[in-house]
């Protein structure tokens, strides 16, 4: 008889309801009420006066009390004790969480901990933070410090097109760029996988890498347009699709790692996540170019500088703001994405701190199919001093 696993795999995969559409937030007054009559809105405060106003007709139709908080800068330990006190204030029965992914994570984390539903309103298309059931963790100095897996996806997720559009397009690029990496990251981590869900997480990967590779230039230049709708829905619900049925095997490798380093330096703050992010995926490439020689890795490399260069992702650590960082500052990053819990660790290779700090300055450099046995640190000095 064939051999059976003993292991349990709990996987959150989607929100209990998706609605998406224009004016969408104006039609989700019975699937709101549902949840409470007291709801505590999270979010930013710019998010939270313009979502307010979208919601009013909501709240008055159907009788809820609603109040709003501020998440402050950062999804942190701090913000989160502050908001459990709103929540016990106001006497919260549901949270809505509004704006970008720091906000939604932070509102996320509130509800699991008072263990209260949660609505998610993404106010941008920079990341699927509205779908997915994990939160990261930042520092009062913003700088990430752990992500925290929840007992499951939103109750509710509301895209409203509409909302969405009022974002700079620099979110959406974000968004594009982090959308992007599931593909790169997924395929390295799960893509030899004989398991039939990360099988289709990462082959649905590979088509939110094709469907952003086709669509997001016509989208940049056509806002609210069909191509626009489809990369928005690309970045916002497939991304976290992607996530909910691979689980943690189809989320983060390098690319992420890279992220999580470079927001120890005070000078990569002003850079969105997305735009690490799609940074980070280069590094990877360029990672397993230089220690594997990895020509599928380089060829990729170079199709996505060229991707990079249509829709305006950055492509070295001068175009993310860190031109002018030390090599004491660029070792401290490589070493926190180095550490041991660190999700570098899934690709199929060791890393050190070394060799991955020679990666980052070189994200540009010709397709070469050297293989170090060891980094040469000489290849890091001239590109940042």
């Amino acid at each position: 008889m064939p051999t059976q696993s003993n292991s349990i795999v709990s996987l959150s995969i989607a929100p209990a309801q998706v609605v998406r559409g224009f004016g969408a937030i104006g039609q989700v007054g019975d699937q709101i009420a549902r949840l409470g009559s007291r709801p505590l809105m999270v979010g930013g405060d710019r998010s939270l006066d313009v979502v307010k106003s979208r919601l009013r007709s909501v709240f008055k139709s159907h009788s809820l009390q609603a109040a709003k908080a501020s998440y402050g800068k950062d999804c942190s330990e701090t913000s989160l004790e502050n908001l459990r006190k709103a929540v016990a204030d106001h006497q919260a029965d549901f949270i809505i969480g509004v704006g970008g992914g720091k906000a939604i994570d932070t509102a996320k984390l509130l509800a699991y901990q008072c263990k209260l539903p949660i609505v998610t309103i993404p106010t941008s298309a920079a990341t699927c933070a509205a779908w997915t059931a994990l939160s990261n963790i930042y520092s009062e100095q913003h700088a990430f410090l752990y992500d925290v897996g929840l007992a499951h996806c939103p109750d509710l997720l509301v895209l409203d097109y509409d909302l969405v559009a009022t974002a700079p397009q620099r979110t959406l690029i974000a968004g594009i760029g982090d959308a992007i990496a599931k593909w790169y990251e997924a395929s390295v981590s799960s893509g030899h996988s004989d398991k039939t869900l990360l099988i289709a997480a990462v082959q649905q990967a590979r088509v939110l890498r094709d469907i952003l590779f086709q669509k997001s230039e016509a989208a940049l230049n056509n806002p609210l347009g069909s191509d626009w709708q489809e990369v928005v829905d690309a970045s916002v619900l497939m991304a976290g699709v992607i996530g909910g049925i691979g689980g943690a095997q189809c989320r983060t490798v390098a690319a992420h790692a890279v992220h999580n380093g470079l927001t120890h330096l005070l000078k990569s703050h002003h850079a969105l996540h997305g735009e690490k992010v799609a940074f980070g995926i280069l590094v990877q490439l360029r990672l397993e170019e230089m220690v594997q020689g990895n020509q599928l890795a380089a060829t990729s490399r170079q199709q996505l500088l060229k991707f990079y260069e249509q829709i305006g992702l950055p492509k070295t650590l001068a175009d993310l703001g860190l031109g002018e960082v030390s090599i004491a500052q660029l070792q401290h990053a490589a070493e926190i994405a180095c550490n041991e819990t660190s999700d570098i660790h899934r690709l199929p290779f060791p890393v050190v701190p070394s060799q991955l700090m020679a990666a980052m300055v070189s994200t540009t450099a010709p397709t070469t199919m050297t293989r170090p046995e060891k980094s040469d640190l000489s290849q890091v000095g001239s590109a940042v001093e």
